[in-house]
């Protein structure tokens, strides 16, 4: 009964948390521009953006100007920008907005996130960040040269639930990791031509949701891959695509890969498990398993922890019997952050307020720097490479020179 009673506790205080911004002695206001009207904005940057009491949404552009308009006003944003060519630079021209959250398919995130760089721009960006890692390297290449904050949004990173995990581990409680499974698994619901399935725009199961589950790996085992022992992957198509449509993307991937010290990753993502018996839709699949020499840890529903998530324990006592025990953590411990965080304070809420600390200069207890992302990447790739699929594709923007003969990218 707590559980319930906790869990719609948490949704009422997040809806209406947003209503008014806590004080908290800050002065100066961070302007955000929204380039993209994808539907992930609200609850990635709008919403957490109304309790955080250093920010305001002064903008948003899409290339669809009636989805614009219909945007800015559902959520009070004081500017909107529209038009094909113009809506999204327009918005990087405004002198008053200072961070850019950039909501665009992954194969043209490269291409507007340089392009906000080169207007001086702090970006938050979804991720993957863009279709390659040498795309990513440049990526960070030009925030560093230009001085500026670029975040890959792998938001559970930011999350207590999956800090306390990697606190456990640390510990040595458990001893030694042995193993990790990571499955990141979604049921069929509507498989929508192009939705997810365009390889142009750099779709994929390994690289829309299968990035999280490599990050996810890399940072509770704190090592990177030796070895992709193996990689399988499933093809699919919208079922509303023409007869002579041609899969080009997995639409499930499952690898295995060799970490240092003998640890073995696995790993299963999945755009839309099949209705079982063709109509029955299956529940999310969303775990986190580590095997230990003295113990397990496991963490269910790490990709939306604040909604509901548990962190079993097991051990053995001296007789060797199995035992375990349950945690939570929706809040860091007294002395993480400043204390900072609420219960109710979702995953985007929390990367929010790192995101600003490291605008504003200061301390952040997790972040996601360049060479994380660009690592990461690197593996995405070479799990594509071994399933014979290939990379997705460049992009075909090219960043200008700055001053007309700067930096050569």
């Amino acid at each position: 009964m707590s559980t319930i009673i906790g869990f719609f506790r948490r949704l009422y205080e997040t809806v209406s948390s947003h209503i008014q911004p806590q004080p908290q002695g800050r002065s100066r206001v961070l302007k955000f521009g929204i380039v993209g009207a994808k539907p992930i904005s609200p609850p990635v940057l709008i919403f957490p953006a109304k309790s955080h009491p250093e920010v305001l949404i002064h903008g948003v552009a899409a290339r669809d100007e009636s989805r614009d308009i219909a945007s800015g006003k559902k959520h009070g944003i004081e500017k909107t920008y529209a038009g094909p060519n113009g809506g999204y630079q327009a918005l990087l021209d405004d002198p008053e907005i200072e961070a850019i959250y950039i909501a665009l398919r992954n194969g043209l995130q490269y291409e507007w996130t340089m392009k906000a760089l080169a207007a001086g721009k702090h970006v938050l960006l979804g991720k993957p960040l863009a279709n390659t890692a040498d795309e990513t390297r440049r990526m960070f290449d030009l925030a560093e040269h230009k001085g500026l904050i670029l975040l890959e949004a792998f938001h559970y990173r930011f999350h207590p639930s999956i800090q306390r995990v990697k606190a456990i581990i640390e510990s040595g409680e458990l001893g030694a990791v042995k193993s990790i499974s990571v499955n990141l698994m979604f049921p069929e619901l509507t498989k929508e031509s192009g939705d997810r399935y365009d390889y142009d725009l750099g779709d994929g199961a390994w690289m829309n949701i299968g990035c999280y589950a490599i990050s996810c790996i890399r940072y509770l085992s704190s090592s990177d891959p030796m070895e992709v022992i193996s990689a399988t992957h499933e093809m699919d198509k919208p079922a509303s695509a023409p007869a002579d449509f041609v899969p080009s993307i997995d639409r499930k991937t499952t690898a295995t890969l060799s970490l240092p010290n003998d640890v073995i990753a696995t790993v299963t993502c999945d755009l839309g498990i099949p209705h079982y018996l063709g109509f029955i839709p299956h529940l999310p699949q969303l775990g986190i398993t580590v095997e230990c020499t003295g113990g397990e840890i496991e963490l269910n529903n790490y990709v939306l922890p604040t909604i509901y998530h548990a962190i079993k324990v097991y051990t053995r006592d001296a007789t060797g019997m199995k035992k375990y025990r349950v945690e939570k953590a929706y809040t860091f411990a007294d002395g993480d952050m400043d204390e900072k965080g609420d219960e109710w304070w979702t995953m985007h809420r929390y990367q929010l307020e790192a995101f600003v600390d490291r605008i504003m200069v200061r301390k952040t207890l997790t972040w996601v720097d360049g060479k994380d992302s660009v690592i990461n990447m690197e593996w995405v790739e070479k799990i594509y490479t071994m399933m014979g699929l290939g990379s997705r594709p460049w992009s075909k923007y090219v960043p200008e020179r700055e001053g007309g003969g700067g930096m050569a990218l």
